[in-house]
């Protein structure tokens, strides 16, 4: 399957003040393929949202490249980037306060075709097909975001999303203000809508449990860095950095009777203004050498389609095994 989505050595920098510059992304590269989800994960401050609104140029990116279908995204003048936003679309966190209070739930979906000049016969038929994606009746249309759950108004924002029929779309924390049974169903929906359509989507999330539940493939980010990327079983059960190590073994399978395992990262993460010329995780890493503070490690494929940006990713490798 060929490549859909391509970035190359994002960077994302904000000058914050006199010789202080924020990096808030730091040469991230990754691909998606048609039909596809990577799941980004990362503490807060990772930089996973930065990365997501920097592909769809939301944010400006620093440097790097983004290609959608060959074409140079990061070239575009703003004509070109209009048209071609039909392509991309974002679901934001906060379902409420992404959707205009005063556009009943019909308005809100409609809305993004009207941009983009769709003859209104051909709005009303779309705005029909979208509602049922979602599973919302007709019952809904003219309710505004105020009468609906937050199930219900997420909902609305993927319908909204949809309505132009993008190739791809970035989900950022789409799921975190939903109680778990809510959560759950907009997962199941998001992957029928993948089934249905062919929709790929980049899901942002720091909720382990339902990447992996939606996801082909996880990069883990830290300090605007991925340190590890590979497809979604080989994460889960073989991690080849310490980060993504300590990452999983936080969350998943509690057991008061299992040892600790040594790979604890503690203290916060640090901050990414003027950072070091170093692993990003040098500070908190539990085996760490002097040789991690030389530079930031290269990534390389540890196996096939495996990448870690770890120097002692055997060791990692070794105890993960034993």
């Amino acid at each position: 399957m060929s490549n859909m989505l391509e970035v190359e050595d994002l960077t994302k920098v904000f000058v914050i003040g006199k010789d202080a510059n924020l990096i808030a992304v730091n040469n991230v590269s990754f691909n998606l393929k048609h039909g596809e989800t990577l799941g980004l994960v990362g503490e807060s401050g990772s930089g996973k949202t930065t990365v997501g609104r920097c592909i769809l140029r939301l944010i400006e990116p620093t440097e790097g490249r983004i290609t959608l279908d060959g074409e140079d995204v990061t070239a575009l003048d703003a004509t070109s980037l209009r048209d071609l936003r039909a392509n991309m679309q974002l679901v934001f966190q906060d379902p409420f306060g992404s959707l205009n209070p005063r556009l009943t739930v019909s308005q809100t979906v409609e809305e993004p075709l009207k941009l983009h000049g769709m003859a209104r016969a051909e709005r009303l038929k779309r705005v029909a097909e979208m509602m049922r994606l979602v599973g919302l009746s007709e019952h809904f249309y003219h309710y505004y975001p105020a009468d609906l759950t937050a199930s219900e108004q997420q909902r609305v924002g993927i319908a909204r999303a949809l309505a132009t029929k993008p190739e791809f779309v970035v989900l950022d924390e789409p799921t975190s203000m939903l109680d778990p049974s809510a959560r759950a169903e907009i997962l199941e929906l998001l992957q029928d809508i993948q089934k249905e359509l062919g929709t790929a989507f980049i899901f942002i999330s720091h909720d382990l449990t339902s990447v992996a539940k939606i996801s082909h493939r996880i990069a883990i980010m830290y300090l605007g860095h991925i340190v590890e990327h590979a497809p979604t079983d080989i994460i889960m059960h073989s991690q080849r950095h310490p980060y993504s190590r300590a990452l999983l073994s936080a969350v998943l399978f509690p057991d008061p009777a299992r040892p600790p395992d040594p790979y604890v990262i503690e203290g916060e993460i640090p901050t990414a203004i003027n950072p070091k010329p170093e692993c990003p995780l040098y500070g908190r890493c539990p085996i760490r050498e002097d040789a991690c503070r030389s530079a930031v490690p290269p990534m390389v494929e540890v196996e096939p389609d495996h990448f870690s940006a770890c120097r002692r990713w055997r060791d990692v490798a070794a105890s993960t095994q034993a």
